[in-house]
């Protein structure tokens, strides 16, 4: 991969929010059962060392194993998180793209769980697990 490249099938993330204004681009790719999110490590995501902030990687999960719940349950609800679970097995720095794959176990009517794998240039640096509380869209 080029350093600096988007992998294939990613398109700048629409789903905009304050929180994570500051770590943009951000980048997603939908499957028929997930939404990716991605990004290509950037100083704004890292620590003192110079290396990706743990707190970068569990909202990203946060974020993208909400948005595979969301879609499981057809976009109709909101959800919130009950429940985040991170292990960090790995490291990365600058340069390196970071892609959060999220799977959903289960998405009923007021919750949901999923987990993800975080990813460094296709290297597992963390796993993590959700639980979401399904709730009525804000009109």
């Amino acid at each position: 991969m080029i350093i600096g490249s988007i992998p294939h099938g990613f398109e700048p993330h629409v789903r905009k929010s304050p929180f994570t204004d500051p770590w943009e681009p951000l980048y997603a790719k939908t499957t028929e059962h997930a939404v990716i999110l991605g990004l290509r490590v950037a100083k704004p995501h890292t620590n003192g060392r110079g290396r990706i902030h743990g707190g970068l990687i569990a909202a990203l999960a946060d974020n993208a194993m909400g948005y595979s719940c969301a879609q499981a349950l057809g976009w109709a609800s909101s959800l919130v998180t009950v429940s985040l679970a991170v292990d960090y097995v790995g490291n990365g720095e600058i340069g390196q793209w970071l892609s959060v794959e999220s799977d959903v176990v289960r998405a009923g009517r007021t919750l949901c769980v999923a987990h993800s794998l975080i990813r460094l240039d296709d290297v597992v640096i963390a796993r993590a697990n959700g639980t979401f509380r399904v709730v009525k869209k804000a009109e």
